[in-house]
C-alpha cells in the first residue's frame, strides 16, 4: 500500500532563516490583562500552552508601541525597555517547546482607549484612566468611541519611529517573526481607506498618500529587523462597504498594496477583514475570508495566510492544497482548543511529537 503524502498543513516550512515545524499560525488575540503594558503569568500560560499544543507559529496579541496606541488600559506595550524581560519569559518557553514566537506590533488610534470587552463599552476617559486618541482624521469610529484629534505630520513620524524602537525591543525580547498590524479599523488602516481618512497633505487623498504611512513604516521596521527574519503585516482586505456611497477600502487596492508591500521585503500578508466602520456588512460564514487571501496570493504574488473561520483539519488542508494560501491561522478556535494542532493530525493521520509530559494520552496510530 503506498503511503499518503504527508498533508501540507503539517509540512515544515522554512521563511527567510526561521523554520516552522507545521503551517498552523495562532493569531493575535487581545487577553486585556496586562497592567501598564506589562506581560504577566497569564499571557505565559495562554501563548505558551498554545506552544505546548503544537502550532507552528504563535503570535502575541496586538502590542501597542506607545501608550496611546493601546486598545484598552489592559492591553500589552513594547512601548518601554522595562517590557522587555516580561516576554522574554514568554518567547523563551516558545521555543522551548518547538514554535516560533511572534509579536504583532499595533496603534489603535481612533479605536484606543476602550474598555476590556467585560468591563464596560466605548470609551474610557482621560478621567478614568483613558487617554486623548488620534487618527488621519478627526472622524470618531463611533458614537461611543473617543473623538479623535488628526495626527500632525511630525506626530505621525514620531510613530514611525515608534514601531522601529518597537522592533528592536521585539527582537531584544526574543521573538523571531513580527507581524505590522495594519487592519480592522486600527491607525494604519484608518490610513489606508478613503472612509477614515478626509487628510488634504502627503498622507491623504490619492492611493499612494493613503499608504505613504505604512510604507513608511514597514521600511522602518525593515531597516532593523534581520534580513534573515521574517516580517508579516495584517491587513483588512476589504471595508465590507460597498454597499455605501462613500468611497472605502477594497480588494483591489489590497492587491495593489500587497504588491508594494512584496517589493519592501515584507514575507507573508495575514489577510483579514473589516473592522473600520460599524456599519460594515459581512457576509460570515466558514472561511469566509479565504478567496480574499487567494486573490492577493494570485494577483500579488506574495505569500499570504488565512484567517477566519477555520475550525476543522481538513478544511485547512484543503485551502492549502488549493493554493489558496500557505499558512493557515486560527482565533477563537485557538482558545476553544490550545491543543487542536494534536487533534488536526489526528483527524489527518500524521505522526507528530506530543510534548512528553503528555505522551500517555496520545491517541494510537491507525
Amino acid at each position: 500500500m503506498t503511503k499518503q503524502k504527508q498533508p501540507m498543513l503539517f509540512q515544515p516550512v522554512t521563511l527567510k532563516n526561521i523554520s516552522f515545524r507545521n503551517r498552523i499560525v495562532v493569531s493575535p488575540m487581545c487577553q486585556y490583562s496586562a497592567v501598564n503594558g506589562l506581560a504577566n503569568d497569564w499571557h505565559l500560560v495562554h501563548l505558551g500552552s498554545r506552544a505546548v499544543g503544537g502550532a507552528g507559529l504563535i503570535i502575541a496579541e496586538a502590542t501597542a508601541v506607545e501608550p496611546r496606541g493601546r486598545i484598552s488600559p489592559d492591553d500589552l506595550g513594547i512601548w518601554d525597555d522595562e517590557h522587555i524581560k516580561p516576554l522574554q519569559n514568554i518567547t523563551h518557553f516558545i521555543r522551548e517547546n518547538g514554535s516560533v514566537p511572534g509579536i504583532q506590533l499595533a496603534h489603535a488610534g481612533r479605536k484606543a482607549s476602550t474598555h476590556a470587552p467585560w468591563k464596560g463599552q466605548g470609551y474610557v476617559s482621560e478621567e478614568k484612566g483613558g487617554w486623548e486618541v488620534v487618527s488621519a482624521s478627526a472622524i470618531p469610529y463611533a458614537r461611543h468611541y473617543g473623538m479623535p484629534r488628526a495626527l500632525t505630520v511630525e506626530e505621525i513620524g514620531r510613530i514611525v519611529r515608534c514601531f522601529k524602537e518597537a522592533a528592536i525591543r521585539a527582537l531584544e525580547a526574543g521573538f523571531q517573526l513580527v507581524e505590522i498590524h495594519a487592519a480592522h479599523g486600527y491607525l494604519l488602516h484608518q490610513f489606508l481607506s478613503p472612509y477614515s481618512n478626509h487628510r488634504t497633505d502627503e498622507y491623504g487623498g490619492s492611493f499612494a498618500n493613503r499608504t505613504r504611512f505604512l510604507m513608511e513604516v514597514v521600511e522602518a521596521v525593515r531597516s532593523v529587523w534581520p534580513d534573515d527574519y521574517p516580517l508579516w503585516v495584517r491587513i483588512s482586505a476589504t471595508d465590507w462597504l460597498e454597499h455605501t456611497s462613500r468611497p472605502s477600502w477594497t480588494l483591489e487596492d489590497s492587491v495593489r498594496l500587497s504588491q508594494m508591500l512584496r517589493e519592501k521585503g515584507v514575507d507573508v500578508v495575514d489577510v483579514s477583514s473589516g473592522g473600520n466602520a460599524p456599519e460594515q456588512k459581512i457576509s460570515i460564514g466558514p472561511g469566509y475570508q479565504v478567496p480574499f487571501s487567494e486573490t492577493i496570493r494570485r494577483k500579488a504574488g506574495i505569500a499570504t495566510c488565512a484567517v477566519g473561520l477555520i475550525t476543522e483539519a481538513e478544511q485547512a488542508e484543503y485551502i492549502l492544497r488549493d493554493k489558496k494560501a500557505d499558512f493557515i491561522a486560527l482565533g477563537r478556535e485557538m482558545l476553544r482548543h490550545p491543543y487542536w494542532p494534536l487533534h488536526a493530525a489526528k483527524a489527518l493521520d500524521v505522526e507528530v511529537n506530543w510534548p512528553k509530559p503528555y505522551e500517555r494520552a496520545k491517541p494510537p496510530t491507525r
